[in-house]
């Protein structure tokens, strides 16, 4: 390994696939003044101390979707690994099926309910793209 990734720091976030009745994904566009504004991603962020991935995953759906998720709702698909500029992100992908409550996003982000098919469709951040094909796999 070399010194330069060596030096970058890990940053862990967690993210989740909301799969509606239609076997459609929830993607959400970030919003301007945010970093990497205007790419599509899938609703999560990172963990507060202390938390596990399913507990941040809850908290988050609640902040920023207005939802109640059920930490035994959500199912490990997969993970991404993607160096950045200054630090390398880790950020496994859950599914979910089950929620209670409306969508109504709360930091005034667009989001769009995407077939997995068309999921490329969208641009991403670079860390999110891996996560495209393993649910192209399991919903097409």
């Amino acid at each position: 390994m070399s010194g330069a990734t060596a030096a970058k720091r890990l940053l862990f976030v967690v993210a989740v696939a909301l799969i509606d009745a239609d076997n459609r994904v929830l993607i959400s566009q970030r919003p301007k003044g945010k970093q990497l504004e205007g790419l599509w991603e899938f609703p999560g962020g990172k963990l507060e101390p202390g938390e596990t991935p399913e507990q941040a995953l809850v908290r988050e759906c609640r902040e920023e979707l207005g939802i109640e998720v059920c930490e035994t709702c959500l199912a490990p698909l997969t993970f991404a690994s993607h160096t950045y500029d200054d630090f390398h992100l880790l950020m496994p992908l859950y599914i979910c099926r089950n929620w209670e409550g409306e969508i109504a996003p709360a930091e005034g982000q667009d989001i769009a309910w995407v077939r997995a098919n068309r999921l490329q469709d969208y641009p991403m951040p670079p860390a999110d793209v891996p996560l495209i094909p393993p649910l192209r796999d399991l919903l097409c």
